[in-house]
Protein backbone atom coordinates (compact mmCIF):
# COMPACT_ATOMS: atom_id res chain seq x y z
CA UNK A 1 0.00 0.00 0.00
CA UNK A 2 2.75 2.43 0.96
CA UNK A 3 4.65 1.79 -2.27
CA UNK A 4 1.47 2.38 -4.27
CA UNK A 5 0.94 5.64 -2.39
CA UNK A 6 4.47 6.72 -3.16
CA UNK A 7 4.07 5.96 -6.86
CA UNK A 8 0.95 8.12 -6.97
CA UNK A 9 2.69 10.97 -5.21
CA UNK A 10 5.78 10.80 -7.39
CA UNK A 11 9.11 11.81 -5.98
CA UNK A 12 8.44 12.77 -2.37
CA UNK A 13 11.75 14.59 -2.20
CA UNK A 14 10.70 16.98 -5.00
CA UNK A 15 8.07 18.59 -2.77
CA UNK A 16 8.49 21.77 -0.74
CA UNK A 17 6.90 21.91 2.73
CA UNK A 18 5.19 25.05 4.06
CA UNK A 19 4.22 25.54 7.71
CA UNK A 20 1.94 28.43 8.78
CA UNK A 21 3.03 29.60 12.21
CA UNK A 22 1.06 32.84 11.73
CA UNK A 23 -1.83 33.01 9.22
CA UNK A 24 -1.07 36.70 8.56
CA UNK A 25 2.58 36.08 7.67
CA UNK A 26 4.42 34.01 5.10
CA UNK A 27 4.84 30.29 5.80
CA UNK A 28 8.20 28.85 6.77
CA UNK A 29 9.46 26.62 3.96
CA UNK A 30 11.69 23.57 4.02
CA UNK A 31 12.66 20.83 1.61
CA UNK A 32 14.23 17.37 1.64
CA UNK A 33 17.72 16.31 0.57
CA UNK A 34 20.13 13.43 0.87
CA UNK A 35 22.86 15.58 2.42
CA UNK A 36 22.99 17.67 5.53
CA UNK A 37 22.68 21.46 5.46
CA UNK A 38 22.00 24.37 7.79
CA UNK A 39 19.23 24.04 10.35
CA UNK A 40 15.79 24.90 8.86
CA UNK A 41 13.99 27.85 10.44
CA UNK A 42 10.92 25.68 11.10
CA UNK A 43 12.81 23.90 13.92
CA UNK A 44 14.54 26.91 15.48
CA UNK A 45 11.84 27.36 18.11
CA UNK A 46 11.44 23.68 18.86
CA UNK A 47 12.48 22.88 22.43
CA UNK A 48 14.75 19.96 23.24
CA UNK A 49 11.94 17.90 24.77
CA UNK A 50 9.39 18.61 22.00
CA UNK A 51 8.61 16.10 19.25
CA UNK A 52 7.54 17.10 15.74
CA UNK A 53 5.26 15.34 13.28
CA UNK A 54 3.36 16.11 10.10
CA UNK A 55 0.44 14.48 8.37
CA UNK A 56 -0.84 15.14 4.87
CA UNK A 57 -4.23 14.21 3.44
CA UNK A 58 -3.90 12.17 0.25
CA UNK A 59 -6.61 10.72 -1.98
CA UNK A 60 -7.28 10.56 -5.70
CA UNK A 61 -10.90 11.42 -4.88
CA UNK A 62 -11.22 15.23 -4.51
CA UNK A 63 -14.45 14.95 -2.54
CA UNK A 64 -13.04 12.40 -0.09
CA UNK A 65 -9.91 14.51 0.33
CA UNK A 66 -11.89 17.70 0.97
CA UNK A 67 -14.34 16.08 3.40
CA UNK A 68 -11.64 14.31 5.40
CA UNK A 69 -9.42 17.39 5.67
CA UNK A 70 -12.47 19.47 6.62
CA UNK A 71 -12.98 17.42 9.79
CA UNK A 72 -9.38 16.49 10.54
CA UNK A 73 -8.42 19.45 12.74
CA UNK A 74 -11.44 18.92 14.98
CA UNK A 75 -10.52 15.24 15.29
CA UNK A 76 -6.90 16.05 16.12
CA UNK A 77 -7.87 18.71 18.67
CA UNK A 78 -10.08 16.19 20.42
CA UNK A 79 -7.69 13.22 20.43
CA UNK A 80 -4.20 14.70 20.74
CA UNK A 81 -2.72 15.76 24.11
CA UNK A 82 -3.45 19.40 25.07
CA UNK A 83 0.33 20.07 25.00
CA UNK A 84 0.36 19.35 21.24
CA UNK A 85 0.27 22.45 19.00
CA UNK A 86 -1.52 22.01 15.65
CA UNK A 87 -0.33 24.22 12.77
CA UNK A 88 -1.62 24.34 9.21
CA UNK A 89 0.77 22.94 6.65
CA UNK A 90 0.91 22.12 2.96
CA UNK A 91 3.31 20.43 0.58
CA UNK A 92 3.60 21.33 -3.08
CA UNK A 93 5.75 21.28 -6.16
CA UNK A 94 6.74 24.88 -6.98
CA UNK A 95 4.75 26.34 -9.91
CA UNK A 96 2.96 23.02 -10.55
CA UNK A 97 -0.83 23.42 -10.57
CA UNK A 98 -2.93 21.09 -8.41
CA UNK A 99 0.19 19.78 -6.65
CA UNK A 100 -0.82 21.11 -3.22
CA UNK A 101 -1.47 18.52 -0.50
CA UNK A 102 -2.89 19.98 2.71
CA UNK A 103 -2.12 18.80 6.20
CA UNK A 104 -0.89 19.76 9.66
CA UNK A 105 2.42 20.18 11.47
CA UNK A 106 2.44 19.07 15.11
CA UNK A 107 4.70 20.26 17.93
CA UNK A 108 4.21 17.88 20.82
CA UNK A 109 5.43 18.93 24.26
CA UNK A 110 3.66 16.08 26.08
CA UNK A 111 5.58 13.22 27.68
CA UNK A 112 3.09 10.56 26.56
CA UNK A 113 2.98 8.35 23.48
CA UNK A 114 -0.61 9.43 22.70
CA UNK A 115 0.35 11.48 19.62
CA UNK A 116 2.16 8.59 17.96
CA UNK A 117 -0.75 6.28 18.78
CA UNK A 118 -3.27 8.69 17.19
CA UNK A 119 -1.10 9.17 14.10
CA UNK A 120 -0.57 5.43 13.77
CA UNK A 121 -4.31 4.83 13.81
CA UNK A 122 -4.84 7.52 11.17
CA UNK A 123 -2.18 5.94 8.97
CA UNK A 124 -3.85 2.53 9.23
CA UNK A 125 -7.42 3.69 8.64
CA UNK A 126 -7.47 6.99 6.76
CA UNK A 127 -6.05 8.62 3.59
CA UNK A 128 -2.97 10.26 5.12
CA UNK A 129 0.81 10.37 4.94
CA UNK A 130 2.52 10.62 8.32
CA UNK A 131 6.06 11.83 9.08
CA UNK A 132 8.11 12.25 12.23
CA UNK A 133 11.12 14.55 12.62
CA UNK A 134 14.22 13.74 14.64
CA UNK A 135 17.28 15.75 15.54
CA UNK A 136 20.56 13.87 15.93
CA UNK A 137 24.28 13.74 15.28
CA UNK A 138 27.02 16.06 16.38
CA UNK A 139 25.69 18.90 14.22
CA UNK A 140 22.12 18.37 15.41
CA UNK A 141 20.78 17.76 11.88
CA UNK A 142 17.02 17.33 11.50
CA UNK A 143 15.71 14.40 9.48
CA UNK A 144 12.24 13.45 8.25
CA UNK A 145 10.98 9.86 8.61
CA UNK A 146 8.09 8.89 6.33
CA UNK A 147 5.93 6.26 7.99
CA UNK A 148 4.42 3.13 6.48
CA UNK A 149 2.29 0.21 7.66
CA UNK A 150 3.62 -3.32 7.75
CA UNK A 151 1.46 -6.30 6.82
CA UNK A 152 0.83 -7.08 10.49
CA UNK A 153 -0.32 -3.52 11.21
CA UNK A 154 2.83 -2.10 12.80
CA UNK A 155 4.32 1.26 11.78
CA UNK A 156 7.75 1.37 10.18
CA UNK A 157 9.90 4.02 8.49
CA UNK A 158 9.55 3.85 4.73
CA UNK A 159 11.98 6.64 3.78
CA UNK A 160 14.39 8.96 5.60
CA UNK A 161 15.52 12.38 4.37
CA UNK A 162 17.58 15.28 5.64
CA UNK A 163 15.50 18.42 6.20
CA UNK A 164 16.98 21.55 4.61
CA UNK A 165 15.83 25.19 4.23
CA UNK A 166 13.90 26.11 1.08
CA UNK A 167 13.57 29.46 -0.64
CA UNK A 168 10.25 31.27 -0.72
CA UNK A 169 8.53 30.27 -4.00
CA UNK A 170 7.55 32.83 -6.63
CA UNK A 171 3.85 31.99 -6.10
CA UNK A 172 2.22 31.35 -2.74
CA UNK A 173 1.38 27.61 -2.64
CA UNK A 174 -2.34 28.20 -2.10
CA UNK A 175 -2.57 29.92 -5.50
CA UNK A 176 -1.72 26.62 -7.23
CA UNK A 177 -5.06 25.04 -6.34
CA UNK A 178 -7.55 27.93 -6.62
CA UNK A 179 -8.89 26.94 -10.04
CA UNK A 180 -11.82 24.53 -9.76
CA UNK A 181 -11.30 24.16 -6.03
CA UNK A 182 -11.93 27.61 -4.60
CA UNK A 183 -13.20 29.29 -7.77
CA UNK A 184 -15.07 27.57 -10.61
CA UNK A 185 -14.84 28.73 -14.20
CA UNK A 186 -17.49 26.59 -15.89
CA UNK A 187 -20.95 25.25 -15.13
CA UNK A 188 -19.79 21.70 -15.85
CA UNK A 189 -16.94 21.74 -13.31
CA UNK A 190 -19.15 23.04 -10.49
CA UNK A 191 -21.97 20.65 -11.40
CA UNK A 192 -19.65 17.62 -11.26
CA UNK A 193 -18.66 18.38 -7.67
CA UNK A 194 -22.24 18.33 -6.39
CA UNK A 195 -23.00 15.33 -8.57
CA UNK A 196 -20.25 13.42 -6.74
CA UNK A 197 -21.75 14.50 -3.38
CA UNK A 198 -25.23 13.06 -3.89
CA UNK A 199 -24.55 9.93 -1.81
CA UNK A 200 -22.93 11.76 1.10
CA UNK A 201 -24.90 15.05 1.04
CA UNK A 202 -28.55 14.25 0.22
CA UNK A 203 -29.34 17.96 -0.31
CA UNK A 204 -27.09 17.90 -3.38
CA UNK A 205 -29.75 16.02 -5.32
CA UNK A 206 -32.38 18.70 -4.69
CA UNK A 207 -29.96 21.44 -5.73
CA UNK A 208 -29.03 19.61 -8.94
CA UNK A 209 -32.70 19.04 -9.79
CA UNK A 210 -33.27 22.77 -9.45
CA UNK A 211 -30.20 23.57 -11.51
CA UNK A 212 -31.33 21.14 -14.23
CA UNK A 213 -34.45 23.30 -14.65
CA UNK A 214 -32.48 26.53 -14.93
CA UNK A 215 -33.26 29.03 -17.64
CA UNK A 216 -30.75 29.21 -20.46
CA UNK A 217 -29.06 32.58 -20.90
CA UNK A 218 -27.82 33.91 -24.20
CA UNK A 219 -24.51 35.71 -24.54
CA UNK A 220 -26.01 39.17 -25.11
CA UNK A 221 -29.10 40.70 -23.55
CA UNK A 222 -31.68 43.08 -25.07
CA UNK A 223 -31.39 45.50 -22.14
CA UNK A 224 -28.36 46.44 -20.00
CA UNK A 225 -27.43 44.39 -16.93
CA UNK A 226 -25.89 46.41 -14.09
CA UNK A 227 -24.26 44.61 -11.15
CA UNK A 228 -23.75 46.39 -7.82
CA UNK A 229 -20.92 44.95 -5.72
CA UNK A 230 -19.33 45.89 -2.40
CA UNK A 231 -18.82 44.78 1.18
CA UNK A 232 -21.75 44.67 3.62
CA UNK A 233 -23.05 48.05 4.81
CA UNK A 234 -21.71 49.99 1.83
CA UNK A 235 -25.27 50.83 0.71
CA UNK A 236 -25.96 48.14 -1.90
CA UNK A 237 -29.56 47.48 -0.85
CA UNK A 238 -30.51 51.17 -0.80
CA UNK A 239 -28.83 51.83 -4.14
CA UNK A 240 -30.19 48.76 -5.97
CA UNK A 241 -33.74 49.56 -4.87
CA UNK A 242 -33.39 53.20 -5.93
CA UNK A 243 -31.89 52.23 -9.30
CA UNK A 244 -34.67 49.75 -9.93
CA UNK A 245 -37.25 52.49 -9.44
CA UNK A 246 -35.35 55.17 -11.36
CA UNK A 247 -34.71 52.97 -14.42
CA UNK A 248 -37.90 50.94 -14.41
CA UNK A 249 -35.62 47.93 -14.03
CA UNK A 250 -35.92 44.43 -12.55
CA UNK A 251 -34.00 43.73 -9.34
CA UNK A 252 -32.31 40.34 -8.82
CA UNK A 253 -30.04 39.07 -6.06
CA UNK A 254 -27.22 36.55 -6.09
CA UNK A 255 -27.26 33.91 -4.75
CA UNK A 256 -30.90 33.58 -5.84
CA UNK A 257 -33.69 33.12 -3.31
CA UNK A 258 -34.42 29.63 -4.63
CA UNK A 259 -31.17 28.35 -3.04
CA UNK A 260 -32.03 29.66 0.44
CA UNK A 261 -33.32 26.31 1.82
CA UNK A 262 -29.86 24.77 1.38
CA UNK A 263 -27.43 27.63 2.08
CA UNK A 264 -26.99 26.87 5.78
CA UNK A 265 -26.27 23.23 4.94
CA UNK A 266 -23.61 23.96 2.33
CA UNK A 267 -22.02 26.71 4.42
CA UNK A 268 -20.83 23.95 6.78
CA UNK A 269 -19.06 22.05 3.99
CA UNK A 270 -15.37 22.29 2.98
CA UNK A 271 -14.43 25.00 0.43
CA UNK A 272 -14.52 22.67 -2.60
CA UNK A 273 -18.18 21.76 -2.03
CA UNK A 274 -19.32 25.12 -0.65
CA UNK A 275 -17.80 27.07 -3.54
CA UNK A 276 -19.29 24.70 -6.14
CA UNK A 277 -22.74 25.29 -4.61
CA UNK A 278 -22.37 29.07 -4.85
CA UNK A 279 -20.92 28.83 -8.36
CA UNK A 280 -24.09 27.05 -9.48
CA UNK A 281 -26.03 29.88 -7.86
CA UNK A 282 -24.40 32.29 -10.31
CA UNK A 283 -25.61 30.19 -13.24
CA UNK A 284 -29.15 30.17 -11.81
CA UNK A 285 -28.94 33.96 -11.51
CA UNK A 286 -27.66 34.17 -15.09
CA UNK A 287 -30.76 32.35 -16.28
CA UNK A 288 -32.98 34.81 -14.42
CA UNK A 289 -31.02 37.74 -15.84
CA UNK A 290 -31.36 36.42 -19.39
CA UNK A 291 -35.12 36.15 -19.07
CA UNK A 292 -35.72 39.50 -17.36
CA UNK A 293 -33.32 41.47 -19.60
CA UNK A 294 -35.56 40.77 -22.60
CA UNK A 295 -38.08 43.26 -21.26
CA UNK A 296 -36.21 45.83 -19.14
CA UNK A 297 -32.83 46.74 -17.63
CA UNK A 298 -31.72 44.42 -14.82
CA UNK A 299 -30.05 45.44 -11.56
CA UNK A 300 -28.19 42.62 -9.77
CA UNK A 301 -27.21 42.77 -6.09
CA UNK A 302 -23.86 40.90 -6.23
CA UNK A 303 -22.82 38.32 -8.81
CA UNK A 304 -19.66 36.42 -9.80
CA UNK A 305 -17.25 39.11 -8.54
CA UNK A 306 -18.37 38.47 -4.94
CA UNK A 307 -18.15 34.71 -5.29
CA UNK A 308 -14.62 34.88 -6.68
CA UNK A 309 -13.22 37.72 -4.55
CA UNK A 310 -14.19 36.17 -1.21
CA UNK A 311 -13.03 32.72 -2.31
CA UNK A 312 -9.62 33.96 -3.48
CA UNK A 313 -9.06 36.09 -0.35
CA UNK A 314 -9.99 33.16 1.89
CA UNK A 315 -7.83 30.65 0.02
CA UNK A 316 -4.66 32.74 -0.07
CA UNK A 317 -2.97 32.96 3.31
CA UNK A 318 -0.52 35.54 4.53
CA UNK A 319 0.21 38.97 3.14
CA UNK A 320 -1.63 40.97 0.49
CA UNK A 321 1.30 40.35 -1.86
CA UNK A 322 0.54 36.61 -1.83
CA UNK A 323 -2.53 37.13 -4.01
CA UNK A 324 -2.09 36.05 -7.64
CA UNK A 325 -0.72 38.90 -9.69
CA UNK A 326 -3.08 41.14 -11.65
CA UNK A 327 -3.70 39.52 -15.03
CA UNK A 328 -3.60 36.00 -13.61
CA UNK A 329 -6.09 33.54 -15.09
CA UNK A 330 -7.77 33.21 -11.68
CA UNK A 331 -9.29 36.67 -12.22
CA UNK A 332 -10.74 35.80 -15.63
CA UNK A 333 -14.50 35.67 -16.15
CA UNK A 334 -16.01 32.18 -16.76
CA UNK A 335 -16.43 31.64 -20.47
CA UNK A 336 -19.95 30.17 -20.18
CA UNK A 337 -21.41 32.68 -17.68
CA UNK A 338 -23.54 35.63 -18.85
CA UNK A 339 -21.50 38.83 -18.64
CA UNK A 340 -23.06 42.01 -17.20
CA UNK A 341 -22.96 45.28 -19.10
CA UNK A 342 -21.50 47.18 -16.14
CA UNK A 343 -20.16 46.31 -12.67
CA UNK A 344 -19.99 49.01 -10.00
CA UNK A 345 -18.31 48.45 -6.64
CA UNK A 346 -19.33 50.67 -3.73
CA UNK A 347 -16.36 51.75 -1.63
CA UNK A 348 -16.48 53.04 1.93
CA UNK A 349 -13.93 53.62 4.68
CA UNK A 350 -13.74 50.82 7.23
CA UNK A 351 -14.69 53.25 10.03
CA UNK A 352 -17.87 54.40 8.29
CA UNK A 353 -18.79 50.85 7.31
CA UNK A 354 -18.44 49.70 10.94
CA UNK A 355 -20.61 52.62 12.08
CA UNK A 356 -23.33 51.64 9.64
CA UNK A 357 -23.16 48.02 10.73
CA UNK A 358 -23.64 49.04 14.35
CA UNK A 359 -26.65 51.17 13.42
CA UNK A 360 -28.18 48.17 11.67
CA UNK A 361 -27.92 46.01 14.76
CA UNK A 362 -28.16 42.86 12.65
CA UNK A 363 -26.39 39.56 13.21
CA UNK A 364 -23.14 39.35 11.28
CA UNK A 365 -22.42 36.69 8.72
CA UNK A 366 -19.31 34.53 9.14
CA UNK A 367 -17.60 36.46 6.34
CA UNK A 368 -18.61 39.80 7.88
CA UNK A 369 -17.13 38.76 11.23
CA UNK A 370 -13.89 37.91 9.44
CA UNK A 371 -13.90 41.26 7.61
CA UNK A 372 -14.40 43.12 10.89
CA UNK A 373 -11.76 41.19 12.81
CA UNK A 374 -9.12 40.90 10.12
CA UNK A 375 -8.02 44.06 8.33
CA UNK A 376 -5.68 42.05 6.10
CA UNK A 377 -8.52 39.80 4.93
CA UNK A 378 -10.61 42.87 4.07
CA UNK A 379 -7.73 44.27 2.02
CA UNK A 380 -7.39 41.01 0.12
CA UNK A 381 -11.12 40.89 -0.66
CA UNK A 382 -11.10 44.47 -1.96
CA UNK A 383 -7.95 43.88 -4.02
CA UNK A 384 -9.36 40.68 -5.52
CA UNK A 385 -12.48 42.61 -6.53
CA UNK A 386 -10.32 45.15 -8.35
CA UNK A 387 -8.30 42.53 -10.22
CA UNK A 388 -11.23 40.60 -11.72
CA UNK A 389 -11.51 41.19 -15.46
CA UNK A 390 -14.07 40.79 -18.22
CA UNK A 391 -15.76 43.01 -16.99
CA UNK A 392 -13.77 44.85 -14.35
CA UNK A 393 -15.32 46.79 -11.46
CA UNK A 394 -15.70 50.55 -11.55
CA UNK A 395 -15.30 51.92 -8.02
CA UNK A 396 -17.95 54.32 -6.70
CA UNK A 397 -17.46 56.41 -3.55
CA UNK A 398 -20.39 55.45 -1.29
CA UNK A 399 -19.70 58.00 1.47
CA UNK A 400 -22.02 60.82 0.24
CA UNK A 401 -25.76 60.76 0.89
CA UNK A 402 -27.81 57.96 -0.76
CA UNK A 403 -29.32 60.44 -3.24
CA UNK A 404 -25.89 61.75 -4.25
CA UNK A 405 -24.61 58.20 -4.76
CA UNK A 406 -27.69 57.42 -6.84
CA UNK A 407 -27.14 60.44 -9.10
CA UNK A 408 -23.44 59.56 -9.48
CA UNK A 409 -24.32 56.00 -10.49
CA UNK A 410 -27.08 57.09 -12.89
CA UNK A 411 -24.56 59.27 -14.71
CA UNK A 412 -22.21 56.29 -15.07
CA UNK A 413 -24.99 54.04 -16.33
CA UNK A 414 -26.11 56.58 -18.90
CA UNK A 415 -22.54 57.07 -20.05
CA UNK A 416 -21.60 53.39 -20.22
CA UNK A 417 -24.90 51.78 -21.12
CA UNK A 418 -26.54 54.64 -23.07
CA UNK A 419 -29.74 54.55 -21.04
Amino acid sequence: MARRMMSRLGQWSSYVFAVDFDTNSDPIYFALASKQSERPQVFRNVLADEKCYSLHVQSDDKIERAKFYGGLKKKLSKELPPECTILEMSIFQPNVKDSVIKGYFLKDASKSSATERVLGELLRNDPVYVCSYLCGGEDRQWSQHLWSNTEDGWVEVLEKYCVVPAEKPVHHPSTLSIINYDVFYSFEDAYKVLQQCVDIIPESKAVLELVDQRLESKEKTDFPVIVIEGLDATGKTTLTESLTEALGATLLKSPPQCLSPWRARFDTEPPLIRRAFYALGNYLTAGQIGQEARQAPVIVDRYWHSTAAYAIATAVGGKLGNLPQAGSEVYGWPGDLLRPSLVLMLSLSSQERMRRLQVRGQDKTMEEEELEANHLFRQKVEEAYQRIEGPACITVDASPSPDQVLQQVLLLIREKCHL
